[in-house]
């Protein structure tokens, strides 16, 4: 497995290769050099577990390059910026997937295909697949910015954007998308008070890469997930949500409810590591770390628990952490 982490920092990215565990230097490129045309590749374009918004880490955001094809799976506040600090033109945006309607996974849905669109070039609809709501939610978007796209429209003889998105409510687990060699099925995921969250895997090439989202242990992701080239999965650390429940306490909520909320919407180190086992993933990638701005936990912390259980290759995902596929 060949792994990149880009760091924004001036224009250049440190390129860092992967085999097992083990992490070396191996080139400095520009991040735009990243995205080939043709690329096969995941990145995570943000990390953080939940609506807190901070600097170490964006919110909820993946992107997948299959054949070309550009795939974002959820929409979390800073996607827009962290796709093309990745290296990939907005314009080019294929395909929105969302797992479920969190704000920290919705925030910039909207955003994002309009930001495609204004920066220019947004020339083929936006296929946007997600839950129940996912139509309202766009309606209201383009009804919010009706002054703006009327404007647009008349001043820079902009096509319609509301042209440019076709918006598919999930009906169908299996699959949800099948096309030009790639399928897209899903599983619902555990994540109370919600009913309807959604896991994805896509298949293409002869690969399989899988999305929790997210997710409590789900007994059902062990069969969803047999044999994945890469599991992208959710992950929180026990010491870390006590502590987050403590601040978040107040007078709806105590402390040990907040935490039980936790404990039954996410997955803990452990349980993901007895689950990524059993389903003999070969490339367990975190994400969505609960919580994700606890400087209290270092990667080793998080890798440590998921090793108790799991003998594969485990990536401690950061943003903009980019896995050749």
């Amino acid at each position: 497995m060949k792994l990149k982490q880009f760091y924004t920092g001036g224009a250049l990215a440190l390129g860092l290769a992967v085999a097992g565990s083990a992490w070396a230097q191996t080139s400095t490129a520009a991040v735009t050099q990243g995205a080939q045309a043709q690329d096969n590749r995941l990145v995570l374009l943000g990390t953080q577990g939940g609506p807190r918004v901070g600097v170490k880490r964006a919110n909820p955001a993946n992107l997948i390059v299959i054949n070309g094809k550009k795939f974002v799976v959820d929409a979390g506040y800073g996607v827009s910026m962290q796709m093309v600090k990745a290296g990939y033109r907005l314009q080019d945006l294929d395909y929105i997937f969302i797992t479920h309607m969190h704000s920290d996974h919705t925030l910039e849905y909207g955003n994002l295909f309009y930001n495609a669109w204004v920066t220019g070039g947004l020339k083929k609809p936006v296929q946007v697949y997600g839950p129940t709501g996912m139509k309202n939610m766009t309606e209201a978007f383009f009804k919010t910015n009706e002054i703006d796209i009327t404007t647009r429209i008349a001043d820079e003889d902009r096509a319609d954007p509301r042209k440019l998105i076709q918006v598919h409510e999930i009906q169908k687990l299996n699959p949800v998308f099948n096309q030009d060699g790639i399928k897209v099925s899903a599983i619902k995921s555990i994540h109370p008070p919600f009913d309807e969250t959604y896991s994805f895997k896509f298949e293409f090439n002869g690969k399989t890469v899988v999305f929790s989202g997210d997710t409590a242990y789900n007994k059902d992701m062990v069969a969803f997930a047999k044999g994945a080239d890469y599991l992208v999965h959710e992950v929180q650390y026990e010491d870390g949500i006590r502590r987050l429940a403590k601040k978040l306490a107040g007078d709806k909520q105590s402390a040990e409810q907040q935490y039980q909320h936790f404990k039954g919407s996410h997955t803990n180190t452990e349980e993901l590591g007895r689950l990524a086992q059993a389903a003999g993933v070969k490339n367990l990638v975190l994400t969505h770390y609960v919580p994700g701005d606890d400087s209290l936990i270092t990667d080793a912390m998080w890798e440590e628990g998921v090793k108790q259980f799991y003998r594969g290759n485990v990536v401690v995902g950061k943003d903009l952490t980019s896995i050749d596929l």
